[in-house]
């Protein structure tokens, strides 16, 4: 038993004869690392991710090292196989992990590469204490959600600790306080702040003030009904950050400010922004970084020169943020349009560019299901550029088609984006190489001329969600390409990958003869990454997702070239940088 007062035992004593169960990763060193967890209530969808992230930014800012992670209620081990129109957009990190789109948010904010240390959920939880119960580890206990499951979590969370070397752990939990399936996360931050001790904590309300038309004012009772109910968890909220479409009013603060116990000047207002970009500003007005500094007893590692520094730079970024003079449309043209949040990075990748740019990006959204060669100029007369997202399934492919092709012989800058690159090689197969039939046997499983099919070796992996392509890869390119110019004239790059499907190597010879290009591939291997059209002001469609890397102060050149045709395109009398220029000048 550990003599730090006697509350945790260590990774081996799991005796029956003791209730206290708290497994620890060897070495780890209470009260070095601090945590700060981020809890909903009212509904779902305030921006839990958003704000831990802003308030995690502001604190990497001070020098401090930070390490978010999202705890997700649902029983699914991944996001993989989860429905965009239901979750929204499946985030894909470096080392392959599905996850949510919060992780998106986490790594633009606080440019990190994050890995699956840094998202859990219920089915990974359960998944490893039931192989923990097979194999013995508990000693013949009986298996229980206090203290088995909830010691998991902490596992889980003091682990990230231990291996990122964090000051500070943002915890979010998704959903809301009154899910079921948080009950025993929320159990488990009530013991880890009671096992870590004073100032080791901090607990963050996140709550929504309802204004309904009719009334014309705010109110509050769904916020305090929601408070009471963490409270009743046994968790005391530190601060309480009230989401609403207006600024919320101090009478509404002191409200909560009484109904919850927390000091009113905790209580912040986070009406709706412009820009997520921000809010970090909105945060740090208010001295919710020192208020949360100053809970953790974390003062002493702040380093004010590099928060200084790191500030400014920010704000140089955010004051371009509205002015731009210029304005450009793009549309993207997919099936899950009328969810945008399918879309989340190629919105960001769209926004980071255009600030780089001094552009106000527009987006038109294009529902493909209804496109054809009939009316797909009367759909893109309007736009200045397109991009074709990845997705799967048949559902709109004809259509996505149709409207690569339009810009293709129109001279309308083009970007795809995985199943936009096969589409791409498809469209190029049939209207310029002449074979056409030419399909992707993921739409149409026997066609004569698969130019797109599965990967060989993928072919022999069965399971919808163990077959994939998924994850950071290097790309070689191929020199003297507008792909090496835009990423510097390197010679290779890394791009997340999440995909079946491949251009065919039989059919490369001939799709280079009639003019594609194929810029990037995979080094040592016939497997094309990248491809672009020299004889086109901008066409070009690559395998992977880059929107999943772009990062505000740093936006994904295929992006900014995109961005930089369509300007050209839209303001052509103008001295305008072109793309590849412009792409140095970022």
């Amino acid at each position: 038993m550990s003599k730090d007062n006697g509350l945790l035992a260590s990774v081996s004593d799991t005796s029956t004869e003791s209730e206290f169960f708290s497994p620890m990763p060897e070495g780890y060193k209470k009260g070095k690392t601090r945590y700060c967890f981020v809890m909903g209530t009212v509904m779902s969808g305030l921006g839990k991710g958003i704000f831990s992230s802003c308030l995690a930014k502001l604190m990497q800012d001070k020098g401090l090292k930070v390490a978010p992670i999202k705890l997700e209620g649902y029983l699914n081990i991944d996001s993989g196989t989860l429905n965009p129109f239901r979750h929204g957009e499946v985030f894909v990190l470096d080392d392959g992990m599905e996850c949510d789109m919060d992780l998106g948010t986490y790594e633009r904010m606080l440019n990190q590469n994050l890995s699956k240390a840094n998202f859990t959920t219920s089915g990974q939880i359960f998944s490893s204490i039931l192989n923990k119960e097979r194999h013995g580890d508990y000693l013949g206990r009986d298996v229980q959600m206090i203290p088995h499951v909830t010691g998991e979590v902490k596992m889980k969370l003091r682990r990230l600790a231990m291996e990122s070397d964090a000051d500070i752990v943002f915890v979010e939990i998704g959903g809301t306080v009154g899910d079921l399936e948080n009950a025993y996360y929320i159990e488990a931050m009530r013991e880890l702040a009671y096992e870590e001790g004073p100032n080791s904590c901090c607990f963050v309300a996140l709550t929504y003030i309802l204004e309904p038309k009719i009334l014309g004012e705010q109110k509050s009772k769904a916020a305090q009904l929601g408070i009471k109910q963490l409270m009743q968890l046994g968790v005391q909220p530190d601060i309480v950050a009230c989401r609403a479409s207006n600024p919320t009013t101090d009478k509404v603060r002191q409200k909560i400010s009484i109904y919850s116990n927390v000091p009113f000047e905790r209580v912040i207002s986070l009406p709706d922004s412009a820009s997520i970009y921000m809010i970090p500003a909105m945060l740090r007005e208010v001295g919710m970084d020192f208020e949360v500094a100053r809970l953790l007893k974390i003062d002493d590692r702040i380093k004010l020169r590099q928060e200084r520094k790191a500030w400014a730079k920010w704000c140089d970024f955010t004051d371009r943020i509205g002015s731009a003079k210029r304005k450009i449309t793009i549309g993207i043209t997919g099936k899950y349009t009328s969810v945008r949040d399918s879309y989340a990075s190629i919105i960001n990748a769209l926004e980071h560019a255009g600030i780089a740019l001094a552009a106000d990006v527009k987006i038109k959204w294009i529902e493909t299901t209804s496109i054809t060669g009939e009316n797909a100029a009367e759909n893109l007369a309007d736009v200045d550029g397109i991009i074709v997202p990845g997705g799967f399934g048949t559902r709109g492919a004809e259509g996505k088609i149709t409207c690569i092709k339009y810009a293709r012989e129109n001279n309308l800058p083009y970007l795809g984006l995985c199943f936009g690159f096969q589409m791409a090689v498809i469209e190029f197969a049939r209207n310029v190489c002449g074979l056409t039939q030419a399909n992707s046997t993921e739409i149409e499983p026997d066609c004569s001329e698969p130019v797109i099919d599965i990967l060989p070796e993928q072919k022999k992996i069965e399971g919808l969600g163990g077959n994939m392509r998924l994850g950071g890869r290097d790309i070689e390119i191929k020199p003297q390409t507008l792909a090496w110019e835009l990423f510097g004239k390197a010679n290779s790059v890394r791009m997340r990958f999440r995909h079946r499907y491949e251009v065919d190597p039989r059919y490369i010879q001939q799709l280079e003869e009639a003019g594609l290009v194929f810029s990037g591939k995979a080094p040592n291997h016939p497997i094309m990454q990248i491809l672009e059209l020299p004889s086109h002001p901008y066409f070009m469609g690559t395998q992977a997702h880059p929107c999943l890397t772009s990062r505000p102060l740093k936006p994904q050149p295929m992006f900014v070239g995109l961005v930089a045709a369509s300007m050209q395109k839209h303001y052509p009398d103008e001295k305008l940088p072109d793309c590849i220029r412009a792409v140095q000048k970022v």
